[in-house]
């Protein structure tokens, strides 16, 4: 039977089945070793065959996951605990939305370059959305204004709201309708509070699930699922501090940047990593403010956290 995984908490999957059931249900022991180098062989958005248990009484007791179905895309970061694993977020997307903050707390670029070129790296539309637009003084809106028009002219949707004010919260959820999105960003910028404005009474449940589980939600590394009333999906995921990239080198880092990918091909060296090197159109493009310095930076810095693997 075929079933949809909302949840996991480590080695028990909350899934639904095409007929709406939803049961608890373990993997089989082979996925743990069969060619799976992410620290959680399963994923929510995973798709997966079921095959029921029973008891003494013929009664479906729980199910067994014994297939997972081919993944259109997912979002992996660098396992939290494991430097050179990877933990995979969420499979299965149509758009990611990273819920970021100017004040109280500030959320740097270089999160938010690393978040959107994870979503590059999948082709899975990336959306940016400025809470807080009630605590921003003057400073920090002039900041917000010059990253909305870099991000929204290299081609993302970037969105200003305040939860707080109830202010241009209408549009980031029209967006969402009929959509699988995932939904990230640090602790605090407002993100869990959109999610229970969006789905009403979830608090309830995020509560009640976090008894079940003996565990407080903001300890666990999983997401979880929820379907929305008007169509659509959305993931949850835990707060995170960084966003570790991996499986991207240092030549194909700048092929995430969308205003760099376009002029790769312009480069004198085929294998240009745009910075000492003679006839680089990126840096061409960077001196005449064609791609914007602080991309141009903030791809410098990460192109430094690089690590190549040895072979």
């Amino acid at each position: 039977m075929k079933a949809l995984v909302y949840k996991s908490t480590g080695s028990w999957y909350t899934v639904k089945t095409v007929e709406g059931k939803v049961v608890q249900s373990r993997i089989k022991g082979k996925f743990k070793v069969d060619d799976i180098t992410s620290t959680n062989p399963i994923a929510v958005g995973d798709e997966v065959e079921l095959e029921f248990e029973t008891d003494a009484n013929g009664q479906d007791t729980h199910a067994i996951i014994t297939e997972i179905h081919h993944r259109r895309n997912y979002i992996n970061r660098q396992s939290p605990h494991r430097k050179y694993q990877h933990h995979i977020v969420a499979a299965n997307l149509d758009q990611s939305m990273l819920f970021a903050t100017l004040r109280e707390p500030r959320t740097s670029q270089g999160f938010i370059d690393r978040f959107l070129i994870a979503s590059e790296a999948y082709h899975i539309p990336g959306i940016i959305v400025f809470n807080k637009s009630d605590v921003y003084r003057s400073k920090e809106m002039e900041q917000y204004q010059e990253w909305k028009e870099m991000y929204e002219s290299i081609g993302y949707k970037v969105f200003l709201i305040s939860m707080e004010k109830n202010e241009g919260v209408r549009d980031v959820v029209n967006v969402l309708k009929d959509k699988i999105t995932l939904i990230s960003g640090h602790s605090g910028v407002g993100k869990s509070t959109f999610i229970n404005a969006v789905l009403p009474g979830l608090q309830l449940r995020t509560e009640e699930i976090s008894g079940w589980s003996g565990k407080g939600m903001h300890t666990t590394t999983f997401a979880e699922m929820f379907d929305l009333p008007f169509g659509g999906k959305i993931i949850d995921t835990p707060g995170v501090k960084e966003f570790g990239l991996v499986d991207i080198s240092k030549q194909e880092l700048s092929h995430y940047f969308p205003e760099m990918r376009v002029l790769i091909n312009d480069c004198q060296f085929n294998n240009c990593l745009h910075l000492e090197e003679p006839g680089c159109a990126v840096k061409a493009a960077v001196s005449t403010d064609k791609i914007h310095p602080l991309r141009y930076i903030s791809y410098c810095g990460i192109l430094a956290t690089i690590e190549e693997k040895s072979y």
